[in-house]
């Protein structure tokens, strides 16, 4: 875990204080214990770290006390049964570890994110490409700034792979510390419910947090829809955020937008009355002219090389929040023609093959119906669509993917995604159950073979588009993670086809 040059070193004893925690060891005793660090993984550890463990589905973290002793920790935050299970270390007790890792890794670093201009976007789709242009116009624009997501993680030029969405509380707030340390203006990133859920934002403020929409997914761990509302909703309140930017085009953005307690500045694509709204969007096979009317009459006149009202969407929150950031929209309006989305997310795959070869992250009914309806926008033939659906994830939206694409696709070819523990062949009956799959759609359990199936079938001016993977360059089959990256995929077939 990347930590600023210059950590802190606050005593055991301020930290017992700052959370009203439980020690048997006596008040001297902290005192003269200093810590350097904080960590919620034993195996990310540093000399003179705090340790937090947490009780987890499978094991409580207290189980990897020693382990991170061994690498330098010098005491353990926990709950009662954590601290039962440790003998070696000084521990301080607190009811919820969880929450308590967000509120003192804050403290520890002086809330690095309230010294940036910190922006948190959360949805069920866009999030990455939100942030990802936003990133973009900021620093096009000559502002120094970070990126949070689930693609990838930027402090200036520096990149590093990000192992979920939203980091721990205990690497945001570090990662975030190393943004101020190295004089970054801004902070972007995504906030994903569960981060939200568990605490992992707890203690984090953002200048502006952004909606996006919300659609069926993540129910396994939220049950449901009303409950994932829920969770994403508490982003938007005045312990985390100063100001709201919600697109109202979304039936639960229009609700949110009336029951957040913070300012609001609404979006939509065509609705006047909001804030930030387009007046024209004129699509041609490479892109789109926009003129986009927003806050006080502004007008931004500009050509994106973006496809697809869903992204024309994505592209009016980065352009709204950047505003409101201070960023001249003269300069904007220069900007977008730069703009060039998300790794996988409609990414094009080009070797000079007579017909258009796509890829994108869609994996959520919705996701799925939106970027197929973009594929045929664009397309002059067939629209060739391939997808999965992941293994050990929510099971009611797998005939709801499966559904969407045999609607939405000219050529539908169901595969595998990640199907992890489960049968990939459960899950692709999931997916196809009630629909009458004969030629020209097929099923092939196979992805890498699927994607070649489409590649053959692609004739001139038609769309090749595989879904579900996006960025990701690995496949995970009973527990084993094997190299596989769609783009490459695409690319082999393409090549192979000639």
């Amino acid at each position: 875990m990347l930590r600023p040059l210059t950590s802190p070193k606050k005593s055991l004893a301020a930290i017992c204080k700052v959370l009203d925690a439980y020690s048997q060891a006596d008040e001297q005793a902290l005192s003269s214990i200093l810590v350097m660090g904080i960590s919620q993984s034993s195996d990310a550890i540093c000399e003179g770290d705090l340790f937090i463990a947490l009780p987890g589905e499978k094991f409580h973290g207290a189980k990897f006390a020693s382990n991170a002793k061994s690498k330098g920790a010098v005491a353990v935050l926990t709950d009662a049964a954590g601290a039962s299970m440790i003998s070696d270390l000084p521990v301080l007790i607190t009811p919820n570890p969880r929450r308590a890792a967000g509120i003192i890794s804050a403290w520890f670093y002086s809330e690095p994110m309230r010294d940036l201009y910190s922006v948190g976007v959360t949805g069920t789709n866009g999030k990455t490409t939100v942030t990802t242009l936003l990133h973009q116009i900021m620093s096009f624009a000559g502002r120094e700034t970070g990126l949070l997501g689930t693609v990838e993680t930027r402090i200036g030029s520096e990149v590093l792979a990000s192992k979920r969405t939203t980091p721990e509380s205990s690497e945001l707030a570090a990662l975030s510390a190393v943004m101020r340390e190295r004089h970054m203006r801004n902070l972007v990133m995504e906030v994903s419910s569960h981060a939200i859920t568990l605490d992992r934002i707890r203690g984090s403020h953002f200048a502006v947090v952004g909606f996006t929409n919300l659609s069926q997914d993540h129910l396994d761990f939220h049950k449901t829809m009303e409950e994932y509302f829920l969770a994403k909703s508490k982003l938007f309140s005045f312990e985390y955020a100063d100001l709201a930017v919600i697109n109202i085009d979304d039936a639960y953005g229009e609700r949110l937008s009336k029951s957040t307690e913070l300012s609001v500045v609404t979006l939509s694509r065509f609705n006047q009355k909001a804030d930030w709204h387009f007046t024209t969007i004129a699509s041609d096979y490479v892109g789109a002219s926009l003129a986009i009317r927003g806050s006080g009459g502004i007008l931004i006149e500009a050509k994106t090389h973006l496809h697809g009202s869903f992204n024309y969407d994505n592209l009016l929150m980065s352009v709204a929040i950047a505003v409101e950031s201070g960023i001249d929209p003269i300069d904007i309006a220069a900007i977008i023609p730069q703009l060039t989305g998300a790794a996988g997310r409609l990414e094009a795959v080009r070797l000079g093959q007579n017909f258009i070869a796509l890829v994108d992250y869609a994996h959520s009914p919705d996701a799925v119906i939106r970027v197929l309806e973009t594929a045929h926008e664009i397309a002059e033939g067939n629209v060739i669509a391939v997808l999965g659906c992941g293994g050990d994830r929510d099971r009611t939206k797998r005939a709801l993917m499966g559904k969407a694409l045999y609607e939405g696709a000219d050529v539908a070819i169901f595969t595998s995604d990640n199907p992890r523990s489960e049968n990939p062949d459960d899950i692709l009956m999931q997916m196809v159950l009630d629909l009458d799959i004969r030629h020209p759609h097929e099923v092939i359990p196979d992805r890498s073979a699927a994607i070649k199936a489409a590649v053959n079938a692609a004739q001139d001016g038609d769309v090749v588009i595989v879904l579900g993977k996006g960025h990701e360059k690995g496949q995970e089959i009973a527990g084993v993670i094997k190299d596989f990256d769609d783009r490459k995929e695409l690319a082999k077939a393409i090549e192979d086809k000639r």
